[in-house]
């Protein structure tokens, strides 16, 4: 393995079994499995910023709750620092955890609001053994400052801070360990656009300073563009393609992917008539069709979409893409 990997799923895989309907239960049929993640395999190295884009659905933030350990896969595994961390549990999953943390989406429900700061931010030293309230403090006030919080803060409840604020505190959370790698959740779609700025370049600071590793998962483009190093795009539990930010961002291979960047609102009414819709309902995750998952909503769609699934494959400079048609696209820069 490259030493240079910090980060690998292979073959990811996560099904939820849905509960049986009293019908379902007299009939004695198979239980039916929501298929959020099917067959995932990404790399991210370190010191990179992988960005994770997909619509609500996607898989996205349940391949980052994987890859926290927060969920446990159906199959595959999970290789971090070159060793396969997939069935640690007990102690060695809490000593693991020192290296990898998550920052949730919404901080209004992932942070106690009948606790203080420096109890929610110092909560997981406490959980690694350490006892003394004067050392918690000295850490929680350093790392407040960090993610660029006040020390007097320490002091206060979430309620007393804005969605900024606030976010701010579950950075700091996730970052009193000192750990290698974060899972950021979609981490400024609940921010206006003001302080998603100020969210985001303290990101790109911290991430230079402690040289951290960033899963980044969203749906907003610009700020994946913004951050990222390389972006990975999911479509109903599966990856379509995965490349340097520039490149997928300047000429995707995907179909889906062309799709996606083409939604963006631009002021220009000579661009906009070069763009095509996405047409066609969301398939369930419940029964994924056969061949390609985007085969149904496609505009270039022919019949061997239909039946055989596309694998990703690569081409120049590390840009992988799941389609069986990707040439077509390959010299067309996106308008």
């Amino acid at each position: 393995m490259d030493d240079d990997v910090l980060f690998q799923s292979r073959h990811m895989v996560k099904h939820f079994t849905l509960q049986k309907s009293i019908t379902e239960t007299i009939s004695r049929s198979r239980p039916k499995k929501v298929h959020a993640v099917d067959d995932v395999s990404l790399t991210i190295h370190r010191g990179e910023v992988m960005g994770l884009i997909g619509e609500s659905g996607s898989g996205k933030t349940t391949f980052g709750w994987i890859a926290a350990k927060l969920l446990a896969p159906t199959s595959g595994s999970l290789i971090y620092d070159g060793i396969d961390v997939s069935g640690l549990s007990g102690e060695e999953l809490r000593r693991w955890r020192h290296h990898v943390q998550i920052v949730f989406q919404d901080p209004i429900t992932s942070l106690n609001p009948r606790l203080k700061v420096w109890r929610i931010v110092g909560e997981p030293l406490m959980a690694a053994g350490v006892r003394e309230k004067a050392a918690i403090m000295e850490r929680v006030e350093k790392v407040l400052i960090d993610v660029g919080l006040p020390e007097r803060s320490v002091e206060l409840y979430p309620h007393e801070f804005s969605g900024g604020g606030r976010q701010r505190i579950s950075l700091a959370r996730a970052l009193i360990l000192d750990p290698e790698m974060i899972v950021l959740d979609e981490p400024t779609s609940a921010l206006d656009v003001a302080v998603q700025a100020q969210i985001l370049n303290r990101l790109i600071d911290l991430q230079k300073e402690r040289n951290l590793t960033y899963l980044f998962i969203s749906h907003n483009i610009g700020a994946v563009r913004y951050i990222s190093d390389t972006v990975a795009i999911m479509y109903l539990g599966k990856v379509m393609e995965v490349g340097k930010v520039r490149d997928v961002m300047e000429k995707p291979l995907h179909p889906y992917t062309r799709a996606l960047l083409l939604s963006v609102p631009v002021p220009d009414p000579v661009r906009r008539k070069f763009r095509f819709r996405i047409k066609g309902e969301i398939p369930t995750l419940v029964s994924p069709p056969p061949g390609c998952r985007f085969a149904g909503r496609c505009p270039f769609v022919r019949d061997r979409c239909r039946t055989e699934e596309p694998v990703l494959r690569g081409f120049v400079n590390g840009h992988t893409v799941a389609c069986h048609f990707a040439e077509e696209l390959e010299d067309k820069a996106i308008n």
